[in-house]
Parts: structure tokens; sequence; C-alpha cells
């Protein structure tokens, strides 16, 4: 008498051998923000996202209790954590919702970033370390409402009057903007494009949330509204001199995306493993049907691929050899691939999949966003196409 093998699951990374390819050190500090996302982020999550709000100054403390706000610079109370680390976090974190992942990357990727690598050393004092801790929150004005994909034609400008910057325009999109103790606004001068520091509740400068989101609802979204306001001539980040400063930033966050969007992919994913397992059609498990498992196999296999893509584009960015065109690459492929793995998971859910008592059409939902945000798949693709072709097709 024989007895029939056990059915056993494996999670989809380890058909690639994933952990094989880390450090103790960035395992742990995965399992680290797996256990703060579980414990005390998931379970208010759906209702985050119904009502369309967090408590991002909550989460910002709780994000800096763990390290994991600029955890990839070095310094000024930052982890100074390799890129992957820092990968594998935005990976959990995208993975319960990319609404964190966006609080993270804004506030260590853009905002915190561009002070490190920009800003005076008396600016890198006076925000770094609080940043760091949660204690103040930052954002990233770039975007305008005429100015996405094409930040080169901003319309805010700063001009000089005698020492002073005086500063006027419009910001859109801006996550964190309306909690932000600091904005790290860029503005056209006669001498190009340049980044500035501007303080809440300095006069003029006003942040407005925008209202009525059906994507990344569990996260802070603003408009900043500068009229006439009046810095020091300290307020400005001397190191940044045209469109590479902010550009460098960008390529800071978009890193962040490769990783987070597969953390989407993977809880979806998960989710829908489940599901199929218990839930029953026509007399059987859903999993147990043939059209099932090639969604499946499909979908892990374009999150293994995705996740792999990811760790090497870690280490190359460890390795300081990474190149914008390869972040590119990440993040068109990963954000791509995630939105379609979403999709799929939804169908495989039926009618429950679009419930919030399952996370994948928020993934879903959020996904179109992070598929705009950071350069459009449309952006991305000239870059590549550039790259490849020694030929610009921006315009």
């Amino acid at each position: 008498m024989t007895t029939s093998p056990r059915h056993r699951t494996v999670h989809p990374t380890a058909l690639f051998a994933i952990d094989g390819l880390l450090t103790d050190e960035e395992r742990e500090i995965r399992a680290t923000v797996r256990k703060l996302c579980d414990k005390e982020l998931r379970p208010h999550l759906p209702e985050w996202f119904d009502k369309g709000g967090i408590p991002a100054r909550e989460l910002a403390r709780q994000f800096g209790s763990i390290g994991v706000l600029g955890m990839h610079l070095e310094g000024y109370g930052c982890a100074g954590m390799g890129a992957v680390s820092y990968g594998l976090a935005c990976l959990e974190l995208e993975a319960a919702d990319s609404g964190l992942r966006s609080l993270v990357s804004v506030q260590g990727s853009l905002a915190m970033f561009a002070i490190w690598k920009h800003g005076s050393e008396e600016q890198k004092q006076q925000w770094l370390p609080a940043m760091a801790r949660g204690e103040a929150i930052g954002c990233f004005g770039l975007t305008e409402p005429d100015f996405g994909s094409d930040p080169a034609g901003m319309r805010t400008r700063a001009r000089r009057d005698g020492s002073d910057w005086v500063l006027s325009g419009t910001k859109m999109w801006i996550t964190n903007g309306s909690v932000a103790d600091v904005a790290v606004v860029w503005a056209r001068t006669d001498d190009g494009i340049r980044g500035f520091l501007v303080p809440a509740g300095t006069p003029g400068f006003q942040a407005r949330d925008i209202e009525r989101k059906l994507s990344l609802r569990a996260s802070v979204t603003s408009e900043l509204v500068l009229d006439e306001v009046r810095l020091p001539a300290d307020a400005m980040l001397p190191e940044a001199r045209g469109l590479s400063g902010p550009l460098s930033c960008l390529n800071e966050a978009r890193f962040g995306i490769v990783f987070g969007a597969i953390g989407a992919a993977l809880d979806c994913l998960e989710t829908t493993i489940d599901y199929v397992g218990e839930r029953r059609v026509f007399d059987r498990p859903l999993a147990s049907y043939q059209l099932t498992q090639q969604k499946l196999a499909d979908m892990a296999l374009e999150a293994g691929k995705g996740l792999l893509l990811a760790i090497h584009l870690g280490r190359l960015k460890e390795a300081g050899t990474i190149t914008p065109e390869q972040v590119s690459v990440g993040k068109l492929n990963n954000v791509r691939e995630a939105i379609d793995i979403a999709r799929t998971c939804r169908t495989l859910l039926g009618a429950n999949g679009i419930t919030l008592e399952y996370p994948v059409i928020r993934h879903a939902a959020n996904l179109e966003s992070v598929l705009t945000y950071e350069g459009t798949s449309e952006v991305h693709s000239l870059v590549i196409g550039r790259a490849l072709t020694g030929e610009s097709a921006f315009q």
C-alpha cells in the first residue's frame, strides 16, 4: 500500500531561491519591516484606504523607529544601509500598501536625499536627523499642473530681492505635502533651475489636500501654492544647479519602486494562492483547475524575474555602476508586470476581488498611480530607446 504525497505549497520566491542571494542583514531588515507591517499597519489599511487618509505623523515616527527613513544615506542619523536592504524595505512596505512605500520613498529618496546630496552642512544638520527619526516630514515639489513628464517646462519662479529669494508658482500631486514640515521646491531662476527649502508656515506658502482620489487613498497627496514666498538666501540648496538636481533625486525614488512594485505583486499572488486553495467551484478547489494553475505559474514567473532584476540592479547600485537607463528598465518592467499580476489575481478572486476584504483591488488601484509617477511607462520606454539608438524621441 502506498500513500499519496502531501500537497506542498511553496512561496513564489522560493522557486527562484531568492533568499540565497541575500545576506543575513538583508533578510533581517526584510523581516523587521514585514513584522511592523503585519502587526501595526495591515489591520488598518482597508479603513485608511476607504476613508482616504492616514495618520502620517504617527506612521513617520514608527518608520523612523525601525530606521527605514533615509536608510540608504550615510551620516546625520541615517542607517547607511545598502541598496538591496533599502529595496527589500520598499518591497515589504508596498506589499502592505503603495501609499506607505510612497511616504517612506518621498521622505528618504526625494526630500532627504535632495538635502543630503545638494544641501549645505547647515541644512543637513538642521533637517536630516529629525527626518531620519520621523520627527520631521518632508515633501518634494517638482511636478506642476501642466508639467509632469516635462519638468524642464516648469513655471514656478524664484527671483532675487536684495539678499532674499521670492518664489511664486504651483506644484501638484505632492506626496506628504500638507503634513510636511519642509518642502523641497524646485523653481526656475535667472541662473537655471534651483532647489529651495520652504518650511511649513512660511507666509504665502499653502498646501491643500487633493480629494476624491481612487488610487493611493492611504496616502497624503497635495497641491502646493507659493504666492510671493520670501526666503532667506541660505534656503537655496547650494549644490544643485539645473535639471540634473531634481532628476538625481527621482532616480533614487525610481529605484525603490523597482522593488516596491514586486511587493504589491507578491502580496496579490500570495493572497490569491490562499484563496483558490479554499474556494470550491463545481465541487473542486479552484486551485485544482488547469487554467488556474496556468495563471498562477505565469504570475509567479514574472514576479520572480522582476525580483531577480531588482536585486541585480541593487547590487549594481551598491557597486556604484548603475545607470539611469538601467533604473528605467527596472521601473518599466516591474510596474508593468505588477499591475498585470494584480488584475489577473482579481479575476481569480471573482466578485470577492472587488472588495476591501482582500488587498488585491487596492493594490491594482494603487499600481495605476505607480505606473504613472516617477516617470510614465512612455517616458521610461523613450529613455531605454534613446540608450539603444542614440536618438532622443522626447521632442
